[in-house]
């Protein structure tokens, strides 16, 4: 698959499936998240804290299920392309502890890649390493639209 050395946002057009005519709406454009590493194995990312803070100034508990998700959905659209396509089915996050200031990377593997259901479990930590979430995505995957 992908494999990066610096930083990137996927262009939509790499990611399988994505929707063209929406390109210049995606959430992680807007949440600064980019993915650090990209293949069908182990899928990384990072998002900032600065932005993505509730009113007690720690990191929203929504960015990490952001971050989660778009990880998740990303390895989970890896796996079922060209023929699939993967939707959202369920997903589970637990916050141990608060983030205050930095980056928080999330590190995607997967738990079971199926034919019609893929889960990840994605682990978010904060700039020291320690472990400030804990997610799980299942993903729906369907049959692509046809074009």
């Amino acid at each position: 698959m992908h494999r990066v050395e610096q930083p990137v946002t996927p262009n939509p057009a790499d990611i399988p499936g994505a929707d063209q005519a929406v390109a210049d709406e995606q959430l992680m454009t807007r949440m600064g998240i980019e993915i650090t590493q990209w293949d069908a194995d182990r899928l990384v990312g990072t998002m900032p804290v600065k932005g993505n803070r509730q009113p007690y100034g720690l990191l929203h508990g929504g960015a990490n299920a952001t971050l989660a998700e778009t990880l998740g959905s990303i390895a989970a659209a890896m796996h079922a392309a060209p023929e699939r396509i993967a939707v959202g089915l369920e997903l589970s996050v637990t916050h141990h502890r608060g983030v205050a200031d930095g980056m928080v990377t999330g590190v995607c593997t997967p738990i079971h890649r199926g034919r019609s259901t893929a889960t990840y479990e994605i682990v978010i930590t904060d700039d020291q390493g320690r472990r400030s979430c804990t997610a799980r995505l299942t993903c729906f995957l369907r049959e692509a639209p046809k074009v």
